[in-house]
């Protein structure tokens, strides 16, 4: 066997790994990343991109159907669902080798190819072939689809999102199993392609919502297209003929089927942990088998080794798996320099869902129950640019303190991808209320709706 030695060993080549490696090595550490493949990225190859590439068709043929409004009339509009997925595939792999060029680029002898596992807490072994020493390591193996047992013996019939994007053509029908950003995202562009689409989740929310009003309007935005039923339970599901047949309890208890061509388990993706050996490393695990972590300088607990990324199970998006993955890296490099960890504050929480409309979920969560809240809403149905457009549907509820200090906010809309930003950012550098209201807005445009809100919030805290 192989032996190497090295200062920081970075498990997983995706956004987190490249990141943490390329952090570690400016920091001066010798650094080594271990992949065992496929590479690419999740967000490149089976997440981020695929699927806004297959929400962007579905935006073409619904705005092709729905031009009456504007007294523009079309006709004949047919989808080709092998030529969709093949533009698809044709893209992602665009995002795909881009990624793939930039891992190659690295050193070829600081890349090393298998899966990785920890002998104990300062060396590990890749594959049967190379042992290596370390004096700190990142995990950033990433995630992977989970599968609810219900579904497990479908064969291909089931898709995930790992899955979903290598099929031929579009089925005539597809049963979604999560209504979260993932499972609504892909049921909504579907249903728009023509594709007979039914979705079931336990919960009583789409999208990540918990603001009630929002997630009650937006129960009923995506259930007047595609046949959504919240608050039920999956008890089985068995191949039927060509497809499959979910049997499942409504939210009343009674018994139900549903027969599709195919299924999607979109109920969340799992860190990829299983196979490192962690209790060989000596770490401390929580209940859910995560390592216990700082979250703020992703230093595990019992071991000089450091987690990022979709691995951690904590944020698991694209903007934070890099961030993540550059503070571990350069922590990392710090811990075998015997220096002193950064402990940078989290960046303000933001999950988009780029449904239409699209969902935004921003800082700190919507409760009722905290004392000291003050709250602003504006709904889009007679906002003026939303109007025009004909999408005023949805709203915004943004929340401060009794300083006016902002805090959070849900938002259901259009162009929320844009609106969020601005926020975030806002929340991010300890903004009030008035002080964004102070700002300009241009007019006519959809950030007119903060106006109404953040003056709102203001009144509210005048008026106590």
């Amino acid at each position: 066997m192989d032996e190497r030695t090295c200062d920081v060993a970075v498990i997983g080549a995706g956004t987190a790994g490249l990141a943490a490696y390329r952090a570690a090595t400016e920091a001066g550490a010798h650094a080594v990343l271990i992949e065992r493949g496929p590479g690419g990225t999740t967000c490149a190859r089976v997440g981020c991109m695929p699927s806004k590439l297959l929400i962007a068709a579905a935006k073409a043929a619904h705005g092709a159907r729905n031009t009456d409004l504007f007294g523009i009339r079309v006709s004949g509009v047919a989808v080709d669902g092998r030529a969709v997925l093949e533009r698809l595939r044709a893209e992602r792999d665009r995002f795909v080798g881009s990624v793939l060029d930039g891992a190659e680029a690295l050193p070829e002898e600081s890349r090393f190819a298998g899966s990785a596992r920890f002998r104990d807490r300062t060396s590990l072994t890749v594959g049967d072939h190379t042992r290596i020493a370390f004096r700190t390591a990142v995990i950033a193996t990433g995630s992977s689809p989970t599968v609810p047992k219900p579904l497990r013996g479908l064969g291909d019939r089931l898709l995930t999102t790992d899955t979903l994007f290598e099929i031929p053509d579009l089925p005539e029908s597809l049963a979604v199993l999560g209504a979260g950003a993932v499972g609504i995202e892909i049921a909504q562009a579907m249903t728009r392609l023509g594709i007979r689409v039914t979705v079931l989740d336990a919960g009583e929310t789409v999208a990540g919502l918990s603001e009630p009003d929002l997630a009650r309007q937006a129960a009923e935005i995506f259930g007047a297209e595609l046949a959504l039923h919240l608050g039920s339970t999956l008890e089985s599901a068995t191949r039927d003929g060509n497809g499959v047949c979910l049997s499942w309890t409504d939210r009343d208890g009674r018994a139900r089927e549903t027969r599709a061509e195919k299924v999607l388990a979109a109920t969340g993706r799992a860190p990829n942990l299983d196979e490192l050996g962690l209790d060989a490393a000596g770490l401390r695990l929580g209940e859910d088998d995560v390592p216990e972590f700082d979250r703020r300088s992703l230093v595990c607990a019992g071991a000089p080794i450091l987690i990022a990324g979709d691995a951690d199970a904590w944020r698991p998006v694209l903007h934070e798996a890099s961030r993540q993955g550059r503070i571990a890296g350069a922590n990392a490099a710090a811990l075998a320099a015997g220096r002193a960890v950064a402990t940078p504050e989290p960046w303000t929480r933001l999950a988009l869902v780029f449904t239409d409309p699209q969902v935004a979920v921003i800082g700190a969560a919507y409760d009722p129950d905290v004392a000291g809240r003050v709250t602003g809403a504006v709904d889009f149905a007679d906002q003026g640019r939303a109007r025009v457009d004909g999408k005023n549907r949805g709203g915004l509820r943004i929340w401060a303190d009794r300083d006016g200090t902002l805090l959070g906010a849900e938002m259901l809309g259009p162009a929320v991808e844009h609106l969020a930003h601005l926020l975030t950012h806002a929340i991010g550098d300890g903004k009030t209320a008035q002080a964004v209201r102070d700002q300009p807005i241009y007019h006519p445009t959809v950030e007119e709706g903060f106006s109404t809100a953040l003056s709102e919030i203001t009144h509210k805290i005048g008026q106590s």
